[in-house]
């Protein structure tokens, strides 16, 4: 017996409905399967260190750009696909857990960034590390040589 689920589901709907199925069909399931298995990972970590995704995804892409690990809000809510209130009720958020500071733009006096604080800074490369673990334990055992070959196959397509 197969335990495959996405073999099962592809078998399945080439019996009921074999014209629903395209070269790319299993291809997007398997694609759509990782995607949940990592996103569910994460959300184990992230509800571990008392973080949403959002404020996971503001305080990594603070800590990503380096020293001084600020940023205009508008720079953050294009790089993360939020909206600007989105990003701003997230930014509300860190703030009152002591995570991120508003202070006043040095290149534009009307303007503001976000800056991470020192506790900002530790949990969010807390944050990256124990996600990153998660993510390698999940794949730990196949050979380094399958997982590079699999990313090459992975970023031919998003060429595409």
């Amino acid at each position: 017996m197969n335990d495959d689920p996405v073999d099962q589901l592809i078998a399945s709907w080439q019996q009921e409905l074999p014209e629903v199925l395209h070269p790319t069909s299993e291809l997007a399931k398997r694609i759509m399967v990782l995607a949940a298995e990592l996103s569910e990972s994460t959300r184990q970590i992230l509800r571990d260190l008392g973080l949403t995704t959002a404020e996971y995804d503001v305080i990594v892409s603070l800590r990503r750009g380096g020293t001084p690990y600020r940023q205009k809000p508008s720079d953050l809510s294009r790089n993360l696909l939020l909206s600007s209130g989105g990003t701003s009720n997230v930014t509300n958020q860190l703030v009152r857990r002591g995570l991120v500071t508003r202070e006043p733009d040095p290149d534009d006096g009307r303007g503001t960034q976000i800056r991470l604080t020192p506790e900002g800074i530790s949990l969010a490369e807390q944050a990256v590390k124990a996600s990153s673990a998660a993510h390698h334990e999940l794949w730990a055992d196949l050979p380094d040589e399958t997982v590079a070959q699999a990313a090459k196959a992975l970023r031919a397509l998003f060429r595409a």
